[in-house]
């Protein structure tokens, strides 16, 4: 029946506490997420990985329905000029580049860039079908993949190449376009706090750390349980700079000829690197419901004995008939084996039922993220069983809330700051700023942590900035990201 809470099932990763890196790679692959391909930066997601992505796709993709997005489809390969018509993109873009020179045994007369984002593309399309205000909003998503040459690679966190939606619109004013720029955000915080179950700070960007092109740059930062901070999504407002790259014009209603405005926007299976960092254990995945491919596994336990496999068929269709996701493992695996497995793939509730069980008519629901079992009776499995798992979704998401707010740090001067990273180890850094760019890069210099974003709920912690002590202007959340 269900294990003791403290007993360990897996044995087979790193503890988290001895080398978090490697705890991180070995759950990435025990738990069939990836498997390494024959590139440096490319990687195999396994069914079960893309499993996840797949229900992260199917809820982002009706929440971009919901507020008038269509899903379109541009091409891989952008031609050097097109990629070169505004300057400070290409810029922000060129180390990462991946070039296409041949087509089969012939050099091509101008180098292809694999798609590292598609802006170009975009704004070339509405050059084309943009005439007249009557044209506008476009409101494009689109689900692809795209490659950026990454140095340093890491499965879901930095890879080569990686899988990601990118959101891009376009819009007859300025005011329309911000608004949809910070739509998006809230829309990106709604669903890693409700479906991933990971709590975020909403800000801007500072100047330097903007994306390549923007006017201004908006993120979502979460805290992992190590203490690095994952930009976990980002939302940026372009003004007409875009447009006016590519002559993209439309007739107003006033027959005047304008510039629109333009947005973009975008997660990636980064989250799902989120995901592992916030929630996981020293057994592996823990699983946010929304998102795990299997909400609900089904054990037998000696299956041959007494009408329990008749009764797990039972439990399952009465799962499934109120639309959670469900697994019979009927294998001849012993169940302790089973139990390891479903642990390291972060199932969130396993039901188990022996003969007594099943001759006494009740079943148990053992909780993935802290082993509480509950006895439940068969006739009320399924109600139980989406009751328990809205008390696993909030509670991981409070345990992942209380690192967060463990490893913040207020500080007013460069000094506390390194003091309190020393003394706590990584986390989120309030502190003050003037707005100088010198200043933010010798916070990095003599702490180590960089900006990660203005906060739109910044608090006040002091008068002055914590590097220069002059007057300042706004209260910054620093440190170290992945």
């Amino acid at each position: 029946m269900a294990k003791d809470n403290k007993e360990k099932l897996v044995e087979a990763i790193t503890s988290m506490d001895e080398d978090f890196a490697k705890w991180y790679t070995d759950i990435v692959i025990k738990a069939d997420l990836v498997a390494y391909g024959g590139v440096k930066g490319f990687t195999v997601i396994r069914p079960y990985g893309y499993a996840v992505w797949e229900n992260i796709q199917l809820i982002l993709n009706q929440m971009f329905r919901d507020t008038g997005h269509e899903n379109v489809y541009m091409p891989l390969l952008i031609p050097e000029s097109l990629l070169n018509k505004e300057k400070d993109h290409v810029e922000g873009f060129a180390p990462e580049v991946a070039w296409v020179t041949h087509g089969g045994k012939e050099e091509l007369t101008e180098r292809l860039c694999i798609r590292p984002t598609s802006e170009t593309l975009f704004c070339t399309h509405y050059a084309d079908i943009i005439h007249s205000h009557r044209d506008l909003p476009k409101l494009y998503n689109q689900w692809c993949s795209v490659v950026r040459w990454e140095k340093t690679t890491r499965p879901f966190l930095r890879t080569r190449e990686f899988l990601w939606q990118e959101g891009h619109t376009i819009h007859a004013t300025k005011e329309e376009a911000e608004a949809e720029t910070l739509q998006m955000l809230n829309i990106y915080a709604k669903f890693c706090e409700e479906s991933l179950c990971i709590p975020v700070i909403k800000g801007r960007k500072t100047e330097s750390d903007k994306f390549a092109g923007a006017v201004s740059t908006y993120a979502i930062e979460a805290l992992m349980h190590d203490g690095k901070a994952l930009q976990a999504g980002t939302s940026h407002y372009f003004g007409d700079g875009f447009a006016r790259a590519f002559d993209i014009r439309y007739q107003s209603r006033d027959n005047k000829p304008e510039y629109p405005h333009q947005t973009s926007w975008g997660v990636s299976t980064r989250l799902i690197g989120g995901i592992i960092m916030s929630h996981g254990d020293n057994e592996g995945l823990v699983l946010p419901p929304a998102v795990a491919p299997v909400q609900v596994v089904v054990i037998p336990v000696a299956f041959h004995k007494g009408g329990v496999l008749e009764k797990t068929e039972e439990i399952k269709a009465a799962l499934q008939s109120s639309g959670l996701r469900v697994k019979l493992d009927d294998s001849d695996s012993s169940v302790g084996s089973k139990y390891a497995e479903y642990e390291m793939k972060g199932v969130p509730l396993r039901v188990e039922i022996g003969p007594r069980d099943a001759a006494e008519g009740k079943c148990v629901i053992v909780r993935r993220d802290n082993r509480e079992k509950a006895f439940v009776p068969i006739e009320n499995i399924a109600a139980e069983a989406e009751r328990i798992l809205g008390d696993y979704a909030a509670a991981i998401y409070k345990k992942a809330l209380d690192n967060r707010e463990q490893h913040t740090y207020r500080c007013k001067s460069l000094d506390e700051i390194t003091e309190a990273i020393k003394a706590n180890g990584d986390g989120f850094v309030k502190a003050m700023w003037c707005g100088s760019p010198d200043c933010e890069d010798k916070v990095k210099e003599q702490t180590g942590v960089g900006s990660r974003c203005i906060p739109f709920d910044g608090e006040h912690i002091a008068d002055t900035c914590v590097c220069c002590g002059k007057p300042a202007t706004d209260m910054v959340i620093w440190g170290n990201a992945y």
